[in-house]
């Protein structure tokens, strides 16, 4: 007699947490079989399992993965609560495979981080732009500049953006002549992150990247997604309306696995005159072979989009002028207006930046894995604005404006067509032909004869018309990185990197705005003649990047191309408690510039040889777990930075700067962690200190033997020292009740005093008979940042899967952004300190389980940001004292001084205010 037992199906349930609280979205799978589900918005699941016995793994972005036995008895199994070890610096293998891809690790290295994941990111940044969801980072700080779609900025430790690292799956995206970050190119990465991690300071990175005051990681999304898929919509104020859906297939019996994204936005935008669209897609495709060694990913993603902008900042008391002294007209966008009926703004950026990998991670043997990627990028795409005057008014001079402040575009296009007349220099004007056409330019001056009788009207000043910078380029890189495991302490990495980037620079014509042609004389082959053109090109995003049109180009036509070859090492051990690593890069970068407009085809200079400069840094850090609660680390670093392609190649011409010099960083940091069940907890204090930076000045004035705008200058000795602390902590209260708070401290100061140096533009050589002057800088605060940052935030579910929260964010010791040229006396005032603010955000969700197993969810979330309409100036461009002020307003001139809004300020300063209230509503569908 032969007995069996035939088992036929089980239930495995469980809570997966992270010992402060539940994890939804956790991936558990049993071990060995393709069957997978995910945890529910209270960490809770439910898994089928075919056999009586066996295992299940559970990983979750930025935990460390964890196997657990399940034994099946009356048809179920209950695991009970599983909780994740902390490691919210490192994204699970499931997530991330390549070794390429500098993730720090929590109570390991030792460098100040702090994640946000994707749930926050899908949950909190709403409408905002990315870098936002940064902004309860110590140490951060982010305003959204002119306020146009993607024209936000971030500073890290008082740093700008040219000087933090990006990264995007292991890949620098920081452009390769200036170090810039145009968020706007990257709208669609708030879709796609699986995590974005920031480590302020040096970095672990070891690449030689731009990371003076941090890096910031951001990790995508991977074809190997567990198999579903996700649509939303979503609407806020000032039109603004998202759709979005994707799909992943998860991996498949036969290795495969696939990955597909696609949204779109568009709205009016706060700022009236921003509208904007922007398009998103990304496709991922991954192959993975049975025994694990070899895994390949395909990736792919763009942003195609176009937005109007505000880019000209104005007065204080011009905001007052079109609101009120007590309520300035923060929306006030002196770039807008109407043209024949419709709305119109001549300031515009339109751009398409596709991006392509190829990540090949090869696990060679046991101790011995080998991370490739290459990497491509096409950018297409330009910032339209205005080129030309009417006897020396910018399109929004006062001379166009009417009186509610828009620009009455009508009335220049009646200049440039000859059927109107603009008032300046105490008289209406009117405008001739010149060989019967009404033509443009892109000089404000006059250059044809005039009217002896009356010196202001000529025949050729000049029209105004829409022009736009091309800024396009071609990229191509590649990273190798092995990673060899020499003893069970002991780990060895070493890659290379290599880039290739060539810039295309040149101005077209969008719009002669009724003109008839546009006249151009700056080929050096066409001079004195010139040209009469008549074409132009519509501001519209190119979609097929492989096409590199032919374009009729003004102003300037110039090509930069940079070479990058770099090698890294990295040696780690670990032992214990104990975790220490010392690091080391070396990279070439050569710039070479190709410019067939200011030089003749024969002249050298028309095409330079490569200038290539050596740069490297060196990074040594140790992390101590004293026991499972607290841990201590320190680190040190010193980078020898290359300058970027202006400061090689100076003033947009050919001739390299003789005084090239690297700049010098150095860092040190130390800090210490506590983890609990209940509470976390981190402090970092660091010093970092950037010596000989680069800074161009403006041209000397004209006089005493100098033509105007013929010079340029350069201060040397320029140095600033940033130090400070910070906290990070977050804490579960209770199951239901988490609170988190952040508080950061800095003294950022220029030290010493600099030089400046005057040069010739044509040739770079001193200017006869100048005098290097001092700019008195010693002491003075670096601008453009709030040193002070503090916020505390709270959630609590006060229904099941019903969730509110809050947040308060706090800013002080924010400097305006201040010109090193204003300092030439040793009584300056220093830097202008801006007033402080707080802002309250909050926020609701509710999540409703569907699908027969609860496996499917409609989510809802809104998000009210400024929650009490507070306003606030975010920046100012100049640095001008309330006791300096000459208003044209006497009482603007007193409120400015004595308000709390303003108090100090004189009302001459440009600055930028922040938003006022806004919302956003999303529903989404998760299946």
């Amino acid at each position: 007699m032969i007995v069996s037992t035939v088992f036929s199906q089980g239930k495995v349930t469980g809570t997966i947490t992270d010992g402060t609280g539940s994890l939804p979205g956790a991936n558990v799978q049993i071990k060995g079989s393709s069957t997978a589900t995910s945890t529910d918005f209270d960490g809770k699941f439910t898994l089928n399992a075919t056999t009586s016995t066996g295992e299940i793994v559970i990983s979750y972005l930025g935990y460390e993965n964890k196997t657990v036995k399940f034994t099946v008895n009356g048809g179920t199994a209950n695991v009970g609560t599983i909780t994740l070890e902390s490691n919210s610096n490192e994204l699970s293998e499931i997530v991330v495979k390549s070794t390429v891809v500098d993730i720090a690790k929590d109570r390991k290295t030792p460098v100040a981080v702090s994640t946000i994941k994707a749930a926050e990111i899908k949950e909190k940044l709403g409408t905002q732009e990315f870098p936002e969801i940064l902004r309860n980072t110590p140490s951060v700080y982010v305003t959204k500049s002119g306020g146009g779609f993607g024209d936000a900025r971030i500073n890290i430790r008082g740093f700008n953006q040219n000087n933090i690292a990006v990264m995007i799956n292991g890949m620098p995206v920081n452009d390769m002549e200036n170090g810039s970050v145009y968020w706007s190119n990257w709208a669609g990465l708030s879709d796609v992150t699986s995590a974005m991690q920031v480590q302020r300071g040096l970095g672990s990175s070891k690449l030689a990247t731009p990371s003076v005051g941090g890096t910031i990681n951001i990790v995508t999304k991977s074809s190997d997604m567990k198999e579903g898929g996700s649509f939303s919509s979503g609407f806020g104020n000032g039109r603004n309306f998202k759709i979005q859906g994707s799909y992943n297939t998860g991996k498949l019996e036969n290795g495969l696995s696939a990955s597909v994204l696609l949204s779109q936005t568009m709205g009016d935008g706060y700022i009236p005159g921003t509208q904007f669209e922007g398009s998103n897609y990304f496709i991922a495709l991954g192959y993975g072979t049975k025994d694990d060694k070899h895994n390949f990913q395909l990736t792919v993603t763009g942003a195609p989009q176009w937005h109007n902008q505000r880019s000209t900042a104005s007065t204080i008391a011009t905001y007052q002028k079109y609101g009120s002294l007590a309520e300035p007209n923060i929306r006030y966008n002196p770039d807008t207006g109407y043209l024949n009926g419709e709305q119109y703004n001549i300031r515009k950026n339109y751009y398409h930046k596709p991006v392509a990998s190829f990540n090949w991670d090869y696990n060679i043997n046991e101790t011995t894995k080998l991370s490739s990627v290459l990497y491509a990028s096409m950018g297409r795409g330009a910032g339209a604005s205005a080129t030309g005057g009417i006897g020396g008014n910018v399109y929004n001079s006062s001379v166009f404006l009417l009186p509610n402040g828009m620009v009455d575009y009508d009335k220049i296009q009646a200049w440039n067509n000859g059927t109107g007349s603009v008032f300046f220099n105490g008289a209406n004007r009117t405008r001739t032909q010149i060989g019967g056409v009404y033509q443009n330019s892109s000089s404000t001056g006059r250059t044809g004869a005039g009217n002896t009788a009356d010196p202001y009207v000529y025949n050729t000043t000049s029209g105004i018309s829409q022009t736009s910078s091309i800024n396009s380029h071609d990229w191509f890189g590649a990273l190798i990185n092995l990673n060899k495991k020499l003893s069970s302490t002991l780990t060895l990495d070493f890659g290379i990197d290599a880039r290739t980037y060539t810039g295309y620079h040149f101005t077209v014509v969008n719009d002669l705005l009724g003109g008839g042609e546009f006249f151009d004389n700056n080929i050096a082959s066409l001079k004195p003649a010139g040209r009469h053109l008549t074409s132009t090109y519509a501001t519209n995003v190119q979609w097929n990047v492989f096409d590199k049109r032919d374009y009729d180009k003004i102003s300037f036509n110039s090509t930069g191309k940079v070479r990058w070859y770099g090698a890294f090492t990295q040696l780690e051990y670990s032992k214990d408690n104990l975790t220490a690593f010392v690091q080391g890069a070396i990279s070439q970068q050569g710039f070479k510039r190709e410019d067939n407009f200011v030089y003749l085809p024969t002249d050298p200079l028309a095409s330079t040889d490569y200038e290539n400069i050596l740069g490297g840094n060196a990074k040594a850090g140790a992390n101590y777990n004293i026991n499972e609660k607290h841990n201590v680390y320190v680190n040190a670093g010193y980078y020898s930075r290359q300058p970027f392609f202006n400061s090689v190649y100076p003033n947009n011409r050919s001739t390299v700067n003789p005084n090239l010099t690297n700049e010098k960083i150095t860092g040190f940091e130390a800090g210490y962690g506590f983890r609990s069940r209940f509470f976390n907890a981190t402090v970092n204090l660091y010093n970092t200190t950037w010596n000989d930076r680069y800074l161009k000045g403006n041209a000397l004035p004209a006089g005493n033997g100098i033509a105007a705008n013929t010079t340029y200058t350069e201060f040397t000795g320029l140095n600033e020292v940033h130090s400070g602390i910070e906290f990070e902590g977050s804490s579960n209260i209770t199951d239901k009740f988490k609170v988190n708070a952040m508080f950061s401290y800095g003294i950022w100061e220029y030290k010493g005093n600099a030089s400046v140096n005057a040069y010739y533009q044509a040739d770079n050589t001193p200017v006869a008979g100048y005098t290097a002057a001092t700019v008195y800088m010693d002491k003075v605060k670096v601008g453009d940042a709030a040193q002070m940052t503090a916020s505390v935030g709270a959630s609590y579910e006060v229904l099941t899967r019903v969730t509110v929260d809050a947040n308060y964010n706090f800013n002080d010791k924010l400097y305006a952004g201040l010109s090193p040229t204003t300092f030439t006396s040793a009584d300056n005032k220093g830097a202008l300190q801006l007033p402080s603010y707080g802002l309250f955000d909050a926020g609701f969700s509710y999540k409703m389980l569907t699908g027969k197993n609860k496996d499917k969810s409609v989510n809802f979330r809104l998000n009210v940001n400024n929650l009490f309409d507070k306003i606030y100036i975010a920046e100012s461009r100049t640095n001008i004292f309330a006791d300096d002020n000459v208003s044209s307003n006497a009482a603007a001139g007193t409120y400015a001084s004595n308000n709390r809004l303003y108090r100090g300020l004189a009302d001459g300063n440009q600055v930028f205010f922040g938003f006022g209230r806004t919302w956003n509503f999303t529903l989404r569908y998760d299946f």
